[in-house]
Protein backbone atom coordinates (compact mmCIF):
# COMPACT_ATOMS: atom_id res chain seq x y z
CA UNK A 1 0.00 0.00 0.00
CA UNK A 2 1.46 3.58 -0.76
CA UNK A 3 1.68 6.31 1.30
CA UNK A 4 -0.84 8.21 -0.28
CA UNK A 5 -2.84 5.63 0.14
CA UNK A 6 -2.62 5.55 3.74
CA UNK A 7 -2.88 9.86 3.98
CA UNK A 8 -6.23 8.64 2.32
CA UNK A 9 -7.57 6.63 4.82
CA UNK A 10 -6.40 8.52 7.59
CA UNK A 11 -8.52 11.61 5.88
CA UNK A 12 -11.50 9.60 6.03
CA UNK A 13 -11.50 8.31 9.46
CA UNK A 14 -10.83 11.87 10.72
CA UNK A 15 -13.58 12.82 8.33
CA UNK A 16 -15.62 10.34 9.96
CA UNK A 17 -15.05 11.21 13.19
CA UNK A 18 -15.82 15.29 12.43
CA UNK A 19 -19.26 14.38 10.52
CA UNK A 20 -20.46 12.25 14.10
CA UNK A 21 -19.31 15.37 15.98
CA UNK A 22 -16.10 13.47 17.57
CA UNK A 23 -13.91 16.29 16.23
CA UNK A 24 -13.13 19.02 14.84
CA UNK A 25 -10.63 20.96 12.39
CA UNK A 26 -9.62 22.97 15.31
CA UNK A 27 -9.87 20.30 17.43
CA UNK A 28 -7.13 18.14 15.77
CA UNK A 29 -4.90 21.39 15.56
CA UNK A 30 -5.04 22.04 18.89
CA UNK A 31 -4.11 18.39 19.85
CA UNK A 32 -1.32 18.61 17.53
CA UNK A 33 0.31 21.84 17.39
CA UNK A 34 -0.27 22.33 13.72
CA UNK A 35 -1.86 25.27 12.50
CA UNK A 36 -6.02 25.16 11.77
CA UNK A 37 -5.08 25.83 8.35
CA UNK A 38 -2.54 23.27 7.67
CA UNK A 39 -4.94 20.50 8.76
CA UNK A 40 -7.85 22.19 6.58
CA UNK A 41 -5.74 21.92 4.04
CA UNK A 42 -4.89 18.18 4.37
CA UNK A 43 -8.59 17.26 5.16
CA UNK A 44 -9.79 18.73 2.02
CA UNK A 45 -6.54 16.76 0.05
CA UNK A 46 -4.57 20.29 -0.75
CA UNK A 47 -1.65 19.10 0.99
CA UNK A 48 -0.01 15.80 2.43
CA UNK A 49 1.38 15.39 6.02
CA UNK A 50 5.00 14.75 6.55
CA UNK A 51 5.67 11.25 8.07
CA UNK A 52 6.20 13.10 11.58
CA UNK A 53 2.92 14.49 10.68
CA UNK A 54 1.41 11.86 10.43
CA UNK A 55 2.94 10.48 13.46
CA UNK A 56 1.68 12.96 15.50
CA UNK A 57 -2.09 13.03 14.04
CA UNK A 58 -2.17 9.15 14.72
CA UNK A 59 -0.61 9.82 18.69
CA UNK A 60 -2.72 12.76 19.91
CA UNK A 61 -6.29 10.42 17.84
CA UNK A 62 -5.02 7.23 19.66
CA UNK A 63 -4.76 5.23 16.17
CA UNK A 64 -2.21 2.98 14.74
CA UNK A 65 -0.88 2.72 10.98
CA UNK A 66 -2.93 -0.37 10.93
CA UNK A 67 -6.02 1.04 11.26
CA UNK A 68 -5.18 2.58 8.23
CA UNK A 69 -4.35 -0.12 6.04
CA UNK A 70 -7.19 -2.00 4.00
CA UNK A 71 -8.14 -5.25 5.18
CA UNK A 72 -8.40 -6.84 1.62
CA UNK A 73 -4.57 -5.77 1.31
CA UNK A 74 -3.82 -6.93 4.60
CA UNK A 75 -5.12 -10.77 3.72
CA UNK A 76 -4.26 -10.69 0.45
CA UNK A 77 -0.58 -10.37 1.57
CA UNK A 78 -0.55 -12.38 4.52
CA UNK A 79 1.48 -15.34 5.28
CA UNK A 80 -0.74 -18.23 6.44
CA UNK A 81 -0.49 -21.50 5.90
CA UNK A 82 -3.76 -23.24 6.96
CA UNK A 83 -3.12 -25.87 10.17
CA UNK A 84 -3.81 -29.25 9.07
CA UNK A 85 -5.34 -31.23 12.21
CA UNK A 86 -4.63 -34.49 10.84
CA UNK A 87 -1.42 -36.55 9.75
CA UNK A 88 -0.92 -34.64 7.16
CA UNK A 89 0.92 -31.28 6.96
CA UNK A 90 -0.04 -28.29 4.09
CA UNK A 91 2.60 -27.35 1.46
CA UNK A 92 2.41 -24.77 -0.57
CA UNK A 93 3.09 -24.57 -4.47
CA UNK A 94 4.46 -21.57 -5.41
CA UNK A 95 6.32 -19.50 -8.49
CA UNK A 96 9.83 -20.70 -8.81
CA UNK A 97 10.72 -16.79 -8.42
CA UNK A 98 8.93 -16.85 -5.46
CA UNK A 99 10.68 -19.87 -3.87
CA UNK A 100 14.10 -18.44 -4.23
CA UNK A 101 13.43 -14.94 -3.14
CA UNK A 102 11.01 -14.64 -0.70
CA UNK A 103 11.67 -16.27 2.93
CA UNK A 104 7.57 -16.69 3.68
CA UNK A 105 5.20 -16.91 1.47
CA UNK A 106 2.44 -14.70 1.13
CA UNK A 107 -0.99 -15.55 0.43
CA UNK A 108 -0.94 -13.70 -3.06
CA UNK A 109 1.55 -16.22 -4.39
CA UNK A 110 -0.23 -19.35 -3.40
CA UNK A 111 -0.80 -20.97 -6.65
CA UNK A 112 -2.11 -24.57 -4.47
CA UNK A 113 -1.86 -26.41 -0.94
CA UNK A 114 -0.64 -30.06 -1.47
CA UNK A 115 -0.69 -32.34 1.43
CA UNK A 116 2.39 -34.40 2.69
CA UNK A 117 2.72 -36.73 4.93
CA UNK A 118 3.65 -35.17 8.61
CA UNK A 119 5.83 -38.48 9.28
CA UNK A 120 7.86 -38.25 6.10
CA UNK A 121 8.69 -34.41 6.53
CA UNK A 122 9.68 -34.80 9.87
CA UNK A 123 12.26 -37.72 8.83
CA UNK A 124 13.82 -35.27 6.30
CA UNK A 125 17.24 -34.04 7.81
CA UNK A 126 18.02 -30.07 7.37
CA UNK A 127 21.04 -28.99 6.86
CA UNK A 128 21.21 -24.91 7.49
CA UNK A 129 24.16 -22.93 6.58
CA UNK A 130 24.06 -19.30 7.77
CA UNK A 131 20.53 -18.05 9.04
CA UNK A 132 17.75 -19.52 7.77
CA UNK A 133 15.50 -19.60 10.65
CA UNK A 134 13.26 -16.87 9.01
CA UNK A 135 12.69 -19.29 5.97
CA UNK A 136 8.97 -21.19 5.74
CA UNK A 137 11.04 -24.68 5.08
CA UNK A 138 8.93 -26.64 2.47
CA UNK A 139 7.91 -24.95 -0.70
CA UNK A 140 6.91 -26.39 -3.87
CA UNK A 141 7.78 -25.36 -7.30
CA UNK A 142 6.25 -26.48 -10.81
CA UNK A 143 9.57 -27.62 -13.36
CA UNK A 144 10.76 -25.63 -16.03
CA UNK A 145 10.42 -26.71 -19.05
CA UNK A 146 14.59 -25.80 -19.75
CA UNK A 147 15.59 -27.34 -16.55
CA UNK A 148 13.24 -30.53 -17.47
CA UNK A 149 15.04 -30.56 -20.49
CA UNK A 150 18.37 -30.00 -18.58
CA UNK A 151 17.76 -32.64 -16.22
CA UNK A 152 16.26 -35.15 -18.38
CA UNK A 153 15.58 -37.75 -17.80
CA UNK A 154 15.81 -37.83 -13.97
CA UNK A 155 13.38 -34.69 -13.94
CA UNK A 156 10.20 -34.88 -16.28
CA UNK A 157 8.56 -32.36 -17.99
CA UNK A 158 5.42 -30.96 -15.45
CA UNK A 159 7.25 -32.49 -12.59
CA UNK A 160 6.31 -31.01 -9.20
CA UNK A 161 9.52 -30.55 -6.86
CA UNK A 162 9.27 -30.35 -3.02
CA UNK A 163 12.03 -27.75 -1.81
CA UNK A 164 13.38 -28.07 1.55
CA UNK A 165 14.99 -24.59 2.42
CA UNK A 166 16.74 -25.28 5.35
CA UNK A 167 19.03 -27.56 3.24
CA UNK A 168 21.39 -25.12 1.29
CA UNK A 169 24.50 -27.29 2.41
CA UNK A 170 26.74 -29.09 -0.03
CA UNK A 171 27.23 -31.90 1.97
CA UNK A 172 25.76 -34.94 0.27
CA UNK A 173 22.16 -35.97 1.62
CA UNK A 174 23.28 -39.18 1.16
CA UNK A 175 26.72 -40.94 0.53
CA UNK A 176 27.74 -41.46 -2.91
CA UNK A 177 24.86 -39.41 -4.33
CA UNK A 178 24.47 -35.96 -6.14
CA UNK A 179 22.25 -33.52 -4.37
CA UNK A 180 19.57 -31.52 -6.61
CA UNK A 181 19.22 -27.90 -5.54
CA UNK A 182 17.21 -25.05 -6.36
CA UNK A 183 19.96 -22.57 -7.44
CA UNK A 184 19.35 -18.49 -7.41
CA UNK A 185 19.16 -17.44 -10.65
CA UNK A 186 18.35 -14.11 -11.91
CA UNK A 187 15.93 -14.04 -9.00
CA UNK A 188 14.77 -17.23 -10.36
CA UNK A 189 15.31 -20.53 -9.76
CA UNK A 190 17.57 -23.37 -11.83
CA UNK A 191 17.18 -27.06 -10.72
CA UNK A 192 20.95 -28.66 -11.22
CA UNK A 193 23.27 -30.68 -9.74
CA UNK A 194 26.05 -28.03 -7.82
CA UNK A 195 29.51 -27.62 -7.20
CA UNK A 196 31.62 -24.63 -6.38
CA UNK A 197 35.08 -23.40 -8.00
CA UNK A 198 37.27 -21.16 -6.35
CA UNK A 199 34.37 -17.96 -6.28
CA UNK A 200 31.68 -19.33 -9.14
CA UNK A 201 29.09 -22.05 -8.74
CA UNK A 202 28.99 -24.82 -11.33
CA UNK A 203 25.56 -25.86 -12.11
CA UNK A 204 25.86 -29.13 -14.04
CA UNK A 205 22.94 -30.63 -15.90
CA UNK A 206 22.03 -34.16 -15.73
CA UNK A 207 21.91 -34.31 -19.48
CA UNK A 208 25.11 -34.66 -21.47
CA UNK A 209 23.80 -32.64 -24.09
CA UNK A 210 22.99 -29.74 -22.28
CA UNK A 211 25.42 -26.90 -21.03
CA UNK A 212 26.99 -26.85 -17.83
CA UNK A 213 26.58 -23.14 -16.46
CA UNK A 214 28.96 -20.72 -13.93
CA UNK A 215 27.80 -18.70 -12.12
CA UNK A 216 29.67 -16.02 -9.98
CA UNK A 217 29.55 -15.87 -6.46
CA UNK A 218 29.31 -12.44 -5.31
CA UNK A 219 31.77 -10.36 -2.88
CA UNK A 220 30.71 -10.86 0.21
CA UNK A 221 28.48 -13.55 -0.31
CA UNK A 222 29.01 -17.72 -0.16
CA UNK A 223 27.85 -20.65 -1.87
CA UNK A 224 25.21 -21.63 0.48
CA UNK A 225 23.31 -18.35 -0.20
CA UNK A 226 23.03 -19.23 -3.69
CA UNK A 227 21.06 -22.20 -2.43
CA UNK A 228 17.37 -22.03 -2.54
CA UNK A 229 17.40 -25.24 -1.08
CA UNK A 230 17.80 -29.14 -1.81
CA UNK A 231 15.27 -31.23 -4.01
CA UNK A 232 13.44 -33.65 -1.67
CA UNK A 233 10.57 -35.04 -3.53
CA UNK A 234 9.81 -35.40 -7.04
CA UNK A 235 6.27 -35.94 -8.29
CA UNK A 236 5.32 -36.40 -12.14
CA UNK A 237 2.06 -36.17 -14.01
CA UNK A 238 0.89 -38.86 -15.51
Amino acid sequence: MKFKALQDNLRKILGDRIAVGELTGLRLAQQTGFKQAHISNFLNRKRGLSIEGMDKVLQVQHLSVLDLLDPAEVNKRATVVPPSADDFENVILTDSSIAATEPLIASMHVKDILKFKKSFLHKLKPEIEGDRSGWQRFVLIKLDPRDAQAMSPRLAPGATLLIDRHYNSLKPYRKGEFNVYAVLKNDNCAIRYVEVAGRHLILRPHNPNSLIEVIPIPEGKKPEDDLVGRVCEISSET
